[in-house]
């Protein structure tokens, strides 16, 4: 049997030369391979393992996400690096996960990434809350190793001409898929889609039907009318409530407004008494002793402790008189104001008048046993409700009636000497020359007053008592009064008042002030003389519907009411009236802003 032996022809040297060129040539082809991928631009073909490139890549060779899922123009050769993308990622994607459910995460992608407030991202694994990690953006080795030591389901860089890298946070695609509604599936089917792996997102139709499920049982709940009615009672017992407290708020801050003496005036006062004290000398200026006395002079008395409102009285009384010379008012006030007044008559004088300030409480009268009678009393308002018998509908009105306060009893001792005395309230304007009251025949009265028959003493008899009256007297009002002081010593007018107020059990000065007005009315019953309607326009403190004309024509003009000329609270209308009897230029007024 014959046998063949292969002789090798060639050296040993040139056996160890092979390997080493094979090597060689492969590299040679490599080499110019690579050329020719960067040519053609293979490599962007072909997702990039890292989150970020610092490299610009060129717009002809950008990824374009619509590809994923069918939509728009593509190559064979994408359609088969997706599907080794997807087999590369196999492990990673759920197994409902097909290729047209990716064209559902275009627009997440391209969203911005979800950073916290310090500039960090926060990459979500295959759960969230304690598996989560943050990254910090601005260190690239961080996320570069983040991206090794860390498996996230789904990281793509989307490389887009922009200046500095975006990261995109990592997502899974069934979170992706769930946040997607039908709109956009119908969107995408539209677009091109066959809509073959496309579901519906059972989720979002377990909400709608939860939802269908509440509203339905919403629809079939029945409303209790009993308990809507005890609601609304409920609302409106607390309605009420809260406008009864208001209304008394209410109440009181007006009461508090009218019976408190503004600040500008309080200041006025206080500064005219520190301005008296500084200047003594001039003290005894106006000082008449052959006046004050007479009888044949024309003697006026008010009891007040406001010196602008007694200011304005004097001036209108003076200004539309005739004969002002032979004119003496004695302002009848308390230690407190007794100095301010004093100043500011002596500062201020009206035409050719002589005016008295008084202090009552350095008088040494018989009468002032009585502790409630030895301080200063001014007149006194009290507020009736009358009933109107004569309408359809029983209505009820409210009116104010102005009596003398206790000091007014006092008057026959206060000026021994004179004879017949006219009584001026300081809410009082005077528009008419009052020289006739002096020759004017009271007929044996002893006080000569507007009447206010729309009071009776018969409507007052729980008032009165048992006292003796005429039920059909009218009531009488106070604010311009002519006084005969003879008939009034003759009739023990002032002996008979302070009689009654011990019959009607005046212990403390609330009963005092209380019983001043029966006891006026019972001590002066049958000796009042009634002056026509024209001497005196009444209500202009509250009411708002008086006649205009008559205002025009009235002798006087009476703001009796709660809403006096100098407070705020005075009726606008009527104030005018008023101001143009007050005195201008005085430098205390505009120091203590005095603006009524």
């Amino acid at each position: 049997m014959k046998s063949f032996v292969a002789i090798s022809t060639t050296t040993p040297a040139k056996r160890r030369w092979r390997a080493p060129a094979a090597v060689v040539l492969v590299l040679v082809f490599f080499s110019l391979l690579v050329p020719l991928d960067f040519l053609l631009g293979l490599h962007d073909r072909f997702p990039s393992g890292y989150l970020t490139d610092d490299r610009r890549p060129p717009e002809t060779s950008s990824w374009n996400f619509g590809r994923l899922g069918g939509v728009g123009s593509s190559s064979e050769g994408d359609v088969s690096s997706i599907e080794r993308l997807v087999k590369r990622f196999e492990p990673t994607f759920s197994k409902d996960v097909t290729g047209s459910d990716l064209s559902k995460t275009g627009d997440l992608l391209n969203q911005k990434p979800d950073t916290n407030s310090t500039g960090q991202l926060v990459v979500a694994g295959k759960g969230t809350g304690s598996n989560s990690k943050t990254i910090n953006l601005n260190s690239r080795s961080q996320l570069e190793n983040t991206s090794t030591h860390y498996k996230p389901e789904f990281i793509i860089s989307h490389r887009k001409a922009f200046p500095k890298p975006q990261v995109v946070p990592s997502r899974s695609l069934p979170d992706l898929t769930a946040k997607l509604g039908s709109r956009d599936v119908k969107k995408s089917n539209a677009e091109g889609g066959n809509g073959d792996g496309i579901r519906k997102d059972c989720h979002v139709e377990k909400k709608i039907q939860k939802m269908e499920q509440t509203i339905a049982r919403t629809k079939a709940c029945t409303v209790d009318c009993k308990n809507v009615d005890k609601k609304l009672r409920q609302i409106l017992d607390l309605t009420e409530d809260e406008a009864n407290f208001h209304l008394k708020q209410s109440a009181f801050l007006y009461q508090l407004g009218v019976q408190t003496m503004p600040k500008s005036l309080h200041c006025l006062s206080m500064r005219l008494t520190v301005e008296f004290f500084k200047s003594l000398s001039t003290d005894s200026k106006n000082s008449h002793p052959n006046k004050l006395d007479s009888p044949n002079l024309l003697h006026f008395v008010i009891f007040s402790k406001n010196t602008l409102a007694a200011a304005v009285t004097i001036n209108s009384t003076v200004v539309n008189s005739q004969v002002s010379q032979n004119m003496i008012f004695h302002v009848v006030t308390d230690a407190q104001n007794y100095y301010g007044m004093k100043l500011w008559f002596i500062r201020n004088s009206y035409k050719e008048a002589t005016i008295v300030v008084i202090n009552f409480e350095e008088l040494n009268l018989e009468h002032l046993h009585n502790d409630g009678l030895t301080k200063l009393s001014l007149p006194v308002e009290f507020r009736a409700y009358i009933h109107k018998t004569d309408q359809p509908t029983t209505q009820m009105s409210t009116e104010y009636l102005t009596v003398f306060g206790h000091s007014h009893y006092l008057l026959p001792e206060i000026f021994k000497n004179l004879k017949r005395v006219v009584v001026l309230d300081d809410d009082v304007v005077v528009q008419r020359d009052l020289s006739s009251l002096w020759n004017l025949h009271l007929q044996g009265k002893v006080n000569g007053a507007i009447e206010f028959c729309r009071l009776r003493f018969g409507q007052l008899k729980m008032l009165l008592g048992r006292n003796s009256y005429d039920a059909d007297s009218c009531a009488w009002m106070s604010g311009l009064n002519i006084i005969d002081l003879e008939k009034w010593r003759e009739h023990n007018v002032t002996g008979t008042y302070l009689q009654l107020l011990e019959s009607f059990g005046t212990k403390n000065e609330v009963s005092l002030g209380a019983a001043v007005f029966p006891a006026g009315l019972l001590a002066l019953k049958n000796l009042i003389y009634p002056l026509g309607e024209r001497w005196s326009l009444l209500g202009l403190g509250h009411n708002y519907s008086v006649n205009v004309e008559d205002m025009k024509t009235a002798t006087s003009l009476h703001y009796n009411g709660q809403m006096k000329p100098w407070l705020d609270l005075g009726i606008p209308e009527y104030k005018k009236y008023w101001k143009i009897y007050l005195t201008q230029d005085e430098k205390f007024m505009d120091e203590c802003n005095v603006n009524p």
